[in-house]
């Protein structure tokens, strides 16, 4: 038997632990029960830190784990999936393709930035979406500091308010008074559609996010939205034209569209409908999580967010049901009432809040330390030891805050 985990991200990482963990438990081998992840590259990208300096820093390996707990590696992209046959066609890293089979599969294959057609979007907007995103954003950033103090060079436009964009933009102040000096006269633009700030949010944490951008100096355009790029800036849905060398997109999530090969139903944002144990109804055989799925968190309508905080615990639980369904042992409900946000504010600190309904916990430098070890600890894999890794995927305790 096999499952197949595509995706190394937060939801396939532990989607590998948790099934590796209950295969441990029930006491049966590798060779019994095959758990195998597919990926370009057995490494995780931490992508909630892709907003920082040095980007290309920001990624923890995963070969050593995937070993300690008898996971087998199969590098390279999936291009196509076959329900009915229950098999997959992979590139793989060489230019050859290969077929894998599956007694079950999880698809763990997150979200990409989505890019509607704005004129001059594709050729003049950087993004923190991906690892070579980011570090496309700051070996330009840096370049700037060879160009001449005109045209824009030290304005920054973020194209987006919400959670992204807030935490791009709050950096940048301090990212470009590094690379262009102290005494560079600099500035950082937030461009959204909608009314506020900060939207899902909601009211009672924005009087802290908007103290936060005045502090910094980032400006807010807001009911406008970027209508075209150019090299000489953006021009906004106002008529507005806004000199810059610099644009950021932060625009909206959607699905990875592998998605789109299972034969079932999604949402607006791509992502699949699954049931409480993270099935996918209509698809034999295929649960799916993180980014990659629409789950329900609880019995009140809320629905997990794209999102590192959702994607691992949904992981954990998605890897244990499909080992489970092979086990003949009972698949164990996916929940998570626990939710939390902790938005970076730059030099201004942080913002924490807990519960759907945004109760603000912690604000400024102590909220501010909660995301560094959060961002440096919480969301690194475990070591490569098999009983801590094991361990740490039951899915009743993963990101229980």
């Amino acid at each position: 038997m096999r499952i197949v985990i595509i995706g190394a991200g937060f939801a396939g990482m532990y989607a590998a632990l948790s099934a590796a963990r209950l295969r441990d438990i029930r006491g049966a081998s590798s060779e019994e029960l095959e758990i195998a992840l597919v990926s370009p590259e057995p490494t995780l990208v931490v992508r909630p830190r892709l907003y920082e300096p040095n980007p290309e820093t920001l990624t923890a390996p995963l070969l050593d784990v995937l070993e300690s707990i008898d996971v087998v590696y199969v590098q390279g992209s999936v291009e196509t999936i076959d329900t009915d046959s229950r098999t997959m066609q992979i590139a793989t890293g060489n230019g050859s393709r290969k077929s894998l089979a599956y007694d079950r599969l999880v698809v763990a294959t997150g979200s990409r930035l989505f890019r509607p057609n704005v004129p001059g979007l594709a050729e003049h907007a950087f993004s923190v979406d991906s690892l070579d995103d980011a570090v496309a954003l700051d070996k330009h950033l840096h370049r700037l500091a060879g160009r001449p103090p005109a045209n824009g060079r030290n304005t920054v436009v973020v194209a987006g308010g919400g959670f992204t964009g807030i935490e791009a933009a709050t950096e940048m102040p301090a990212r470009l008074r590094e690379i262009l000096g102290n005494d560079a006269k600099t500035r950082v633009i937030i461009v959204d559609r909608n009314s506020a700030i900060a939207p899902d949010m909601g009211a009672g944490p924005r009087p802290v996010i908007e103290d936060a951008l005045r502090k910094l100096g980032v400006e807010t355009h807001l009911g406008v939205s970027v209508a075209a790029l150019d090299e000489s800036g953006v021009t906004l849905s106002s008529g507005e034209h806004i000199e810059t060398e610099t644009v950021i997109w932060a625009a909206g999530m959607r699905a990875a569209p592998l998605t789109s090969q299972i034969p079932a139903e999604r949402d607006n944002f791509g992502r699949l409908l699954v049931d409480r144990d993270l099935r996918v109804p209509g698809a034999q055989g295929v649960f799916a999580t993180g980014d990659a799925a629409r789950a329900a968190c609880d019995e009140d309508g809320n629905y997990a967010l794209m999102s590192c905080q959702h994607a691992t615990r949904m992981g954990a639980f998605a890897g244990n049901n499909a080992a489970a369904e092979l086990l003949g042992v009972p698949a164990r409900p996916y929940h998570q009432k626990a939710y939390v946000t902790c938005l970076d504010l730059g030099e201004a600190g942080a913002l924490f809040t807990r519960g759907w309904e945004r109760k603000i916990e912690m604000v400024g430098d102590v909220a501010k330390k909660t995301k560094h070890e959060i961002n440096t600890v919480w969301i690194y894999p475990p070591k490569a030891e098999r009983a801590a890794a094991l361990a740490s995927a039951d899915p009743e305790r993963v990101t229980d805050l």
